[in-house]
């Protein structure tokens, strides 16, 4: 599937619209980043939490820089065969990296069936 970045990162603004409020009000010093691909150049990474979960962190406050959560395009497109598959996809990796955020492992979110 090809998409460029700008119609992908309105998916993603979308994806995140429809989350529910209570998943996201709770996200404090938290920003949303596209990216082409990770660092490591692979197509195996559809997204990252970059931060100190709640649940790990202590003193926390002004003067800190913020968390990311980073949502990978090309992964992304390399997975998905069109568009209602990748608004899915996108929608699943938020909830993903926004359940690390709040301290949910991968192992929880197994069980929970998001990972």
């Amino acid at each position: 599937m090809e998409m460029d970045a700008d119609a992908f990162e309105q998916l993603v603004i979308d994806e995140l619209d429809r989350l529910p409020d209570d998943m996201v009000d709770g996200l404090d010093n938290v920003v949303f980043v596209v990216e082409d691909r990770p660092e490591d150049g692979s197509l195996d990474l559809l997204g990252l939490y970059d931060g100190l979960a709640l649940t790990e962190r202590g003193q926390y406050g002004m003067g800190d820089l913020p968390d990311r959560i980073i949502v990978y395009r090309e992964p992304h497109l390399a997975e998905c065969e069109d568009e209602d598959e990748l608004r899915d996809e996108i929608h699943t990796t938020l909830v993903h990296e926004i359940a690390h955020f709040y301290g949910i492992d991968d192992e929880k979110l197994h069980e929970m069936g998001w990972a």
